[in-house]
C-alpha cells in the first residue's frame, strides 16, 4: 500500500530515494493522485484507472516540472477521458504513419535513442510499414519477426508491435491485436563477463592502445559512466571543466583529467572518419577485449558493470563523489 500524506513542495523535494526499483506515495488531499519515486531520483505523478477491463497507470508528468496543484487539478479530467470509449476511426492508416503517432505520444527518450529506435523500425519492420494496420495479419508479423537475425532483437520488435497495437486499439485505430496470437520469443539471459579482476586487465589493455583517439574514447567508457553512443558523440561545447559537468551529467575527476589532455581542434571530442564522430570501433575493441582475456566482452558490458555498482543520488555533486569513490575502489 502506498504511503499517504498531503503533497507539498517541501516534502516532495526531500523524499528519500529507494536503493533499487521505485516507491509509491499517495496524496491525502486528492487520494487518486500518486507518485513514483525511482532509485535515480525521478518523481512522476500518475493516476490508476481500470479501463476496458485492464488496470492502467496514466502518467501526468514529472515533478517539479509539473507542480502539485496542476497535478491535482488534472486528475478528474484524465480519469474522465480514460473512461470514455475510444472513438472508432474509419479512415485507414499505414503502420508507418501510425508509428509516427506512437513515437510522438508514447516514446520518452532523448534524440539519440529515438533515432536509434526509428532506424531499427526501418531496418527490421520495413515489409509491414506501407500496409494499413487493420490489414496486417498475425502471419504477416510472424514472417517478418522470423526473418530478423538475433532472438533478442526479434523479441524487442515483437514487444514493440504488441505495444503499438495496444495503443492503436485504445485510440480507435484497430479492433484486434494480431501480435497477441504469436508465441512469445524465449530468451536466454546473457551473463555479463566483467568482474573486478577482469576490469583491471581491461584498463591495462586499453592503456596499451596506440591510437590516442581510441584509447581516450575507450577510457571514457569507464570514466564517463555513460553508454558508448553518448560517449562517442561527445562535443566540446557540452563540457564545463570549471564545474566538472558534461551537459547535465557530472564528470568524474579521472574523466576531466583525460579530456583536458586531448586536442580541442574540432566539434567532436572523439572524431571519426570525415566530419562525423566515432561510431562503432568494434575491431579495435575486440582486440582490446582479447588482450584482456575477455573475448566476449562488449562496450555495453562496461557501462552495465559500472552502473550496477554506482550509488545513485539526486544531487549531482553527490553522484560525482560516488563516481570518484567507485573508480578509486576499482582501480586499487
Amino acid at each position: 500500500m502506498a504511503h499517504q500524506f498531503f503533497f507539498n513542495p517541501f516534502i516532495l523535494d526531500n523524499l528519500p530515494t529507494p536503493a533499487t526499483g521505485f516507491d509509491v506515495v499517495q496524496d491525502m488531499s486528492e487520494p487518486r493522485l500518486r507518485m513514483y519515486i525511482t532509485s535515480r531520483g525521478v518523481k512522476t505523478f500518475f493516476v490508476r484507472k481500470r479501463v476496458h477491463g485492464r488496470d492502467r497507470r496514466i502518467i501526468i508528468g514529472n515533478y517539479p516540472e509539473t507542480d502539485v496543484e496542476s497535478a491535482r487539478s488534472a486528475v478528474p479530467e484524465i480519469l474522465a477521458r480514460a473512461a470514455q470509449k475510444p472513438r472508432r476511426r474509419n479512415k485507414k492508416i499505414t503502420l508507418k504513419k501510425f508509428f509516427e503517432i506512437y513515437i510522438a505520444n508514447r516514446i520518452r527518450r532523448n534524440s539519440l535513442s529515438r533515432e536509434k529506435l526509428e532506424r531499427a523500425i526501418r531496418r527490421h519492420l520495413s515489409p509491414l510499414l506501407d500496409k494499413n494496420i487493420t490489414d496486417i495479419t498475425s502471419d504477416d508479423i510472424a514472417t517478418v519477426i522470423n526473418n530478423i537475425d538475433g532472438r533478442a532483437i526479434a523479441s524487442r520488435m515483437q514487444d514493440l508491435l504488441q505495444s503499438v497495437y495496444k495503443y492503436a486499439i485504445d485510440n480507435g485505430y484497430a479492433k484486434t491485436n494480431p501480435v497477441s496470437d504469436l508465441q512469445k520469443i524465449k530468451l536466454v539471459r546473457r551473463v555479463r563477463p566483467l568482474n573486478k579482476t577482469g576490469f583491471h586487465r581491461l584498463v591495462r589493455a586499453i592503456r596499451r592502445e596506440p591510437s590516442q583517439n581510441l584509447r581516450a574514447a575507450f577510457l571514457m567508457l569507464i570514466y564517463g559512466f555513460a553508454p558508448k553512443s553518448r560517449v562517442f558523440a561527445m562535443q566540446w561545447r557540452d563540457l564545463d571543466f570549471n564545474h566538472y559537468t558534461w551537459g547535465d551529467w557530472p564528470l568524474s575527476d579521472a574523466a576531466a583529467v583525460l579530456l583536458q589532455d586531448l586536442p580541442q581542434n574540432g566539434r567532436w571530442v572523439f572524431p571519426g572518419r570525415g566530419r562525423g564522430h566515432l561510431t562503432d570501433p568494434r575491431i579495435a575493441w575486440h582486440k582490446i577485449a582479447m588482450a584482456a582475456g575477455i573475448e566476449n566482452l562488449t562496450m555495453d558490458d562496461v557501462h552495465k558493470f559500472l552502473m550496477r555498482q554506482l550509488v545513485w543520488a539526486s544531487d549531482r555533486e553527490e553522484i560525482r563523489t560516488n563516481m570518484n569513490n567507485l573508480l578509486s575502489e576499482l582501480m586499487n
